[in-house]
């Protein structure tokens, strides 16, 4: 095992994911190297060019979609030569950083195994365009894709006829020494979605509280209740970890693609257990597979569920702070990345 090499190129490096995941394989013994595309030494003058070339591509090559790549071929050249990796595993994507012609050439020439920790791919349905890009250009130069969705695993395999495994996310446990008093009753981390929005405006009543970016953009459909509960900024790291442990109710809403597709395993369902935090998501198939529910999270299925668990929850602390901790409990059995990770490597 601690002889394979393993290179973890992140493409979603905004959150700790990819690192987390790393230092899993490294606490396995695993000799495992971290990089962040975004860290790369970018093309010159590359948003002019992304513009001429986009402007090139959809005028004479009558193309829907071009990503024109960020980063220099020679720095991608350069991080290979160097780290010389048996395995290449992917988080998020590729297309946007790279020239993935590039990318099939250098893995014919080194021979290393390309892998895909399919993240994101769900947040691209809404982009009909883009989304084809990614599947027709970029999975096929996968050797295996994992895949956070069962939903989107099954139409790799079934439609794409690629090799697609199901592999739900994990979390690192979340402690905190600070003040952990309840002062939110319902707290809500995410962007703006109509879906998220329609949901929302049934707990206006509540101490809501929303934290999110892109809120702004429909504030002409938000009503003047939902927008006092609602902090226009994106959270992370510590700021995130203390929301989590500082809320009665963590409620995890998925996007409007995913739920369209009847997927929503995301990350938030993780963090929510790994901080002991009593989870209340949208329900779907894939959650009967990973826990008990109504013993380690609990689900709602409309509006309305959603609002009369929400009354029920919060008027009965000794049976919602059960399930928080029996959740956690399971998280620390089950789902944490040195977990997740040690069952990844046995696919490697």
């Amino acid at each position: 095992m601690n002889k394979k090499n393993i290179l973890i190129l992140d493409g979603i490096s905004g959150i700790s994911l990819g690192q987390e995941i790393a230092d899993a394989f490294n606490s396995l013994d695993t000799f495992t190297q971290y990089t962040a595309a975004e860290k790369l030494s970018r093309r010159p003058f590359y948003k002019p060019v992304a513009a001429l070339n986009k402007a090139i591509q959809r005028q004479f090559y009558k193309k829907d979609f071009y990503k024109h790549p960020k980063i220099s071929n020679n720095a991608l050249k350069k991080l290979l030569n160097e780290k010389k990796p048996d395995f290449v595993l992917v988080i998020g994507f590729l297309y946007r950083f790279f020239d993935l012609q590039l990318i099939q050439q250098l893995k014919n020439e080194q021979g290393f195994k390309l892998y895909l920790y399919d993240t994101d791919s769900c947040n691209l349905f809404s982009n009909k365009r883009e989304l084809v890009y990614f599947f027709t250009e970029e999975l096929p130069l996968y050797d295996h894709i994992f895949s956070f969705s069962k939903t989107t695993t099954e139409f790799i395999n079934n439609n794409h006829r690629l090799n697609a495994s199901y592999f739900p996310f994990g979390a690192n446990p979340i402690t905190s020494t600070e003040n952990t008093d309840k002062k939110h009753d319902v707290l809500f981390i995410g962007s703006a979605d109509m879906r998220r929005i329609f949901l929302l405006e049934h707990l206006t009543e509540h101490q809501l509280c929303i934290y999110g970016s892109k809120w702004q953009r429909n504030n002409e459909l938000i009503s003047s209740r939902l927008k006092e509960k609602i902090n226009y900024q994106s959270v992370w790291g510590d700021k995130l970890h203390s929301l989590l442990h500082q809320s009665k109710i963590i409620l995890n809403i998925t996007r409007s693609g995913f739920y369209g597709v009847e997927t929503g395993v995301n990350l938030r369902i993780f963090e929510t257990l790994a901080a002991r935090g009593f989870l209340l998501t949208e329900y779907c198939s894939e959650l009967n597979e990973l826990f008990e529910i109504g013993q380690h999270i609990e689900t709602y299925r409309d509006s309305e569920e959603l609002r009369d668990k929400v009354n029920y929850y919060l008027k009965n602390d000794t049976q919602r702070e059960k399930i928080a901790l029996q959740g956690h409990q399971y998280f620390l059995e089950k789902y944490t990345w040195q977990q997740r990770i040690k069952e990844l490597l046995d696919k490697f």
